[in-house]
């Protein structure tokens, strides 16, 4: 998350009247980097990972496990550890990155109960370092626990199970319907206590004009009523304007209902980051994995459960959309447009709505039809010398109104610096994000893949993370081609929600991704880039779009068809063939490769999969979608013995790790 401003915050009204300021500052900053860092070059790929970590507390005596609020002390402890700072430090403000064994980064995030991890410095694409990845994240893993209480453990779920239900299920204990998030079944004090946050939660809740509403359908077991009404919700609370809420229909038969931005930022995931050699390699980068986003979702798909209830979804992603969506009636389509200036039709924590990449094979066809932009920034920044193409992804970004906004920053405007430009860019949760360099830094421009959910395992994530790291290699070294329509990538996002999607849902992908050039030669580096001899761009494609891709499984997007797409497991097969790889190394990357291909197969179950199975082969579970405290304690627990032992030395989780 990086270092928090500090500041005045103003309230909505204020912060409204000053929105066009800040749009326009931030306009002015993204053109000084643009002019500074358009033909900025690197070497070579750098990447990065952030894990997530819920910060749980154990109360063995009375079989309860409750969050723990303690993010800060924790911080605290690793930043004081005088080992840690003898080794490059353990927080952002005293880590040094010049050494070659930095030690890995802690940060805050926006639950007080949460942990965000990095590695001490960016990885190289060298294949050490892709073997270096699961060490570090079990070593940081290792770190965060030698630093709290003995009760306490960082556990990567990506939500926990019991956030909202009525009983304490945090430690320590604050009251529900504070000011800011105003809502029935969380605290102020759950997020962090930084005035960037509160500020967050509480401006989303006043642009939108009534808290956010966050509605996931209930799974429906045996005993469960038809129709399901959410048992916690109180019709008679009268302490905020916004109360009257769900006695206006936010509350739905047969759906669970939340009302706070922390049922959504309260989520845990697992985000990648790469650096480009260059703008034309992070634009290809940014277009080509955006229609992967759903698909990796779908795969890393662990979240059966909210408030206290099995859902019928397997994943975060809507559930953090909708807890952070600041749309007015007028721009979600129930009142006409009089005070705002369009129909906006996503979130702004939503999946991408554009391309950007000056590419050939880039048709019109593939744009979204439904794209809103401010039409007013595109041609400031075709003005000030931006392509067409990047100049429209910005002014859709900038449809937005920032939600926080300092005071002292608004005194003068500043070119050597981001903040304006960020307020809008960091405050667009897509799946995927274009970063430009900061300025006065060594940084190049990035791609942050951001669907994925957090694993219970170091050796998921690892998977994960390499796998990913492998697909860009061979889409550089291939110069593959997954272009799909952006509504076609917003229909596979949808998908991916589905319970057990892997088996029950077919997505949209392309179904040749090979590009056809008169003349190309060239090999692959160990950077994994193509350097053609003489390079020819790709014919323009013709025909109709609509024969271009087709509705494919899971298992067949990943591990191929026998007459049809390849695969992504043998793309990146292939790629590793065409360079250097000793048979250690490819051995240890095979253990990763095998999780992807099973898990895709159905062989290994998703951590989505194995959670709803444990609950619902609970003693204690009565058949009818509640999981009782008990039942709680229990899941984290067997999480942690996951954790530690990856299926290894007993039977929990096999089914995640039976193959390994």
């Amino acid at each position: 998350m990086g270092l928090l401003a500090l500041g005045t915050p103003l309230a909505w009204p204020e912060a409204k009247a000053k929105a066009d300021q800040v749009r326009s500052w931030g306009i002015e900053q993204l053109l000084a980097i643009w002019d500074k860092a358009k033909g900025k070059e690197r070497d070579a790929l750098l990447w990065g990972d952030e894990v997530e970590y819920l910060v749980v507390a154990y109360d063995d005596d009375h079989k309860k496990v409750r969050l723990s609020l303690r993010q800060a002390d924790i911080l605290e402890a690793l930043a004081r550890d005088e080992e840690l700072q003898k080794k490059g430090g353990c927080v952002p403000e005293v880590q040094e990155v010049q050494r070659d064994d930095a030690t890995p980064v802690f940060h805050p995030e926006f639950g007080r109960f949460m942990l965000e991890s990095t590695p001490g410095k960016p990885w190289g694409i060298g294949f050490k370092d892709l073997l270096d990845v699961e060490r570090n994240m079990k070593l940081r893993r290792v770190i965060a626990k030698d630093h709290m209480e003995p009760n306490e453990y960082p556990i990567t779920l990506t939500t926990f199970p019991r956030l909202g239900t009525p009983d304490d299920y945090m430690t320590p204990y604050y009251p529900f319907s504070g000011e800011k998030l105003r809502s029935q079944f969380l605290p102020d004090e759950i997020a962090n206590p930084h005035i960037r946050f509160p500020t967050l939660a509480a401006n989303i809740r006043s642009r939108r004009g009534r808290k956010v509403e966050v509605n996931v359908p209930i799974f429906k077991d045996e005993n469960t009523p038809s129709p399901w009404k959410d048992p916690t919700v109180n019709y008679d609370l009268h302490e905020w304007p916004e109360d009257d809420d769900v006695r206006n229909g936010a509350v739905k038969d047969d759906y669970v209902y939340m009302d706070g931005m922390a049922f959504g930022m309260g989520s845990c995931c697992l985000q990648i980051t790469f650096q480009a050699k260059n703008i034309r390699e992070g634009r290809i980068l940014y277009d080509q994995l955006s229609p992967l986003g759903p698909i990796l979702l779908a795969l890393t798909a662990a979240t059966p459960i909210y408030k206290g209830f099995l859902v019928d979804t397997d994943v975060r992603w809507n559930q953090i959309s909708r807890a952070v969506d600041d749309r007015t009636a007028e721009e979600l389509g129930e009142k006409p447009l009089r005070d705002n200036r369009w129909r906006i039709p996503k979130s702004r924590y939503a999946s991408n709505s554009t391309y950007i990449s000056e590419d050939p094979r880039l048709r019109k066809e593939y744009m979204d039809p439904d794209l809103i932009l401010d039409e007013k920034v595109k041609n400031r920044l075709i003005d000030g010398g931006m392509d067409d193409l990047l100049a429209t992804h910005f002014a859709h970004l900038f449809i937005r109104d920032p939600i926080v906004i300092f005071a002292e920053d608004l005194e003068e405007l500043d070119l050597s610096k981001t903040d304006h430009f960020e307020n809008l860019q960091s405050t667009n949760w897509q799946h995927m994000r274009f970063k430009p360099p900061p300025p006065s830094n060594a940084i190049g421009w990035r791609v942050e893949f951001r669907s994925m959910e957090i694993q219970v395992t170091d050796f998921e994530n690892a998977a994960f993370s390499v796998f990913i790291v492998l697909i860009t290699r061979a889409i550089l070294s291939f110069d593959l081609n997954f272009y799909l329509p952006i509504p076609r990538t917003t229909e596979n996002m949808e998908a991916a929600h589905a319970r057990d999607a892997i088996h029950e849902q077919k997505f949209y992908f392309r179904k040749d991704p090979f590009s056809y050039r008169s003349s190309r030669s060239g090999s692959a580096s160990q950077s994994g880039t193509t350097t053609p001899n003489n390079i020819s761009r790709p014919a323009t494609p013709v025909g109709p779009v609509e024969d271009e891709y087709a509705l494919m499984t899971i298992d067949e997007i990943v591990n191929g068809q026998a007459d049809g797409f390849p695969g992504l497991i043998p793309l990146v097969e292939s790629y590793l063939n065409s360079v250097n790889v000793d048979v250690e190394t490819r051995c240890e990357l095979a253990r990763y490769i095998d999780l992807i291909r099973k898990r895709a197969s159905g062989q290994l179950w998703t951590g989505a999969k194995w959670m709803r199975h444990f609950v619902r082969s609970h003693p204690e579970y009565k058949n009818d979608s509640v999981v009782s405290e008990k039942i709680c304690y229990d899941l984290v627990k067997a999480a942690e013995t996951i954790t530690k032992e990856e299926g290894k030395r007993s039977s929990i989780g096999r089914e995640m790790f039976k193959n390994k």
